[in-house]
């Protein structure tokens, strides 16, 4: 089974990368996911990655990107809600790459 070091210590991931257990996510966590996938997190990341945390806890399931982009634009204003801006900080996505780094399950159809 796949893992990345966390701290020293080991975390199980799917060959694709994805946390096995979300349960165990923390933002070291996010961190190192973040280093595998090629992306710093800045606190915009960090404000994406907060919103589909918590769509996820209120509804049990990830957001599509159109509900994504609706939550950021109530919260944070059509200039941070876009594709392109969403795109900007999550190059593959912020379903595949943004979903992953939050420690969510894989959304279908994302790799």
């Amino acid at each position: 089974m796949p893992e990345i070091m966390v701290n020293g210590s080991p975390v199980q991931v799917s060959e694709a990368g994805w946390l096995d257990d979300i349960s165990q996510w923390n933002e070291a966590i996010a961190e190192a996911i973040a280093v595998q996938e090629g992306v710093q997190l800045t606190p915009e990341h960090w404000d994406v990655i907060r919103e589909v945390r918590a769509y996820f806890d209120e509804y049990g399931a990830v957001p599509e990107q159109r509900v994504l982009m609706k939550l950021m634009k109530e919260k944070f204003g059509a200039d941070r809600s876009g594709q392109t801006y969403l795109y900007q900080l999550f190059p593959h996505g912020v379903l595949k790459q943004g979903n992953k780094i939050a420690g969510l399950p894989r959304p279908k159809g994302c790799s």
